[in-house]
Parts: C-alpha cells; structure tokens; sequence
C-alpha cells in the first residue's frame, strides 16, 4: 500500500504552521546578539557593512528588517539566491530550531511530511525559488525553504534515532 504524501502548507505568523516561516517571532542569537527574527539575521547575512546590518537588526518587525535590507540592496556583498544565500540560510534556520526546543520538537512531529511555504498569489522569481503556489491543483516553484527545513528535520531526527 502506498503511503499518502502530506503536504504542510505554511503562509502567514498567525496560521497553524506560521512557525516554520522566517517572519515567526523566535529570537535567534548570532555572533554575542540577539536578533527578533530569522528574517532579520537572514537579511542582513547579505551584508558586510556593520551600520547596515545594526539597522537591520533594529527594526520592530521582520517585514520592516526586509524593507531595511532592500533599501540597501546596493550595498549587498552576495547574490541573493546564490549558493551562499542557501547557505546562510540553513545556517538561520538551524540557530532558530536549536536555540527554541519547542519549535524544535514541533519540527520534527512534521515526521516525512512535504513542508511548502505557500507563496500564493505572488509571482517573483525569488518567492518561487523560496517557496511554491498552486496552479491549477499542482505546485510549482523550487521550495528551497521547505528543502532546508525538510533537510534540518532529517537531521534532527537522525540525531534522535543514534542517540546523540
């Protein structure tokens, strides 16, 4: 019998799966501070220049660290969507899942369920490289921010099954 593949949509905050986004409230300590959001460290990850990345850090709200960081967009020092973009994410989403045990454990219930963040209605190439929408009843879109979570999922529950 074939086993029914779940997909976990997640969207807005205030949702059921909210948590797995980058704009979830869930402080992450990075090199000695303190940042509100995935969102904020990602973004200012693309940076080099300390006042930048301060005033990324700054912000009240994730959506306003993202705006910040767009201003700045001249002043990026990566590529975003390049490899090393895709790597400081897994790096983000790592200190967010380690360093809160209930996201963590919330993480690894989503057992082998497909994690998509639903992009819905938006179209640029970066929310499609990030995420997916349906159209006519199948995804499309590369989902590299499921991929990741998905990926950091397998490794904590490998950890879980080894013991360590």
């Amino acid at each position: 019998m074939k086993k029914k593949v779940v997909v976990i949509e997640f969207t807005k905050v205030d949702l059921p799966y909210g948590w797995l986004g980058n704009m979830y409230a869930s402080p992450v300590k990075y090199d000695g501070k303190i940042w509100r959001t995935s969102e904020a460290l990602f973004q200012a990850l693309r940076f080099d220049n300390e006042e930048i990345k301060e005033l990324i850090r700054s912000q009240k709200s994730p959506m306003a660290a993202k705006m910040k960081a767009k201003g700045a967009q001249k002043e990026m020092v990566l590529e975003p969507m390049s490899e090393k973009d895709i790597e400081n994410m897994r790096l983000v989403l790592k200190l967010k899942f380690d360093q809160n045990l209930v996201l963590k454990s919330k993480l690894k219930i989503t057992g082998e369920h497909i994690l998509v963040e639903n992009i819905g209605i938006r179209n640029k190439p970066r929310d499609l490289f990030w995420g997916m929408k349906k159209v006519n009843g199948e995804w499309i879109g590369e989902n590299k921010l499921g991929q990741l979570l998905m990926d950091l999922r397998a490794s904590y529950l490998m950890e879980e099954k080894s013991g360590s």
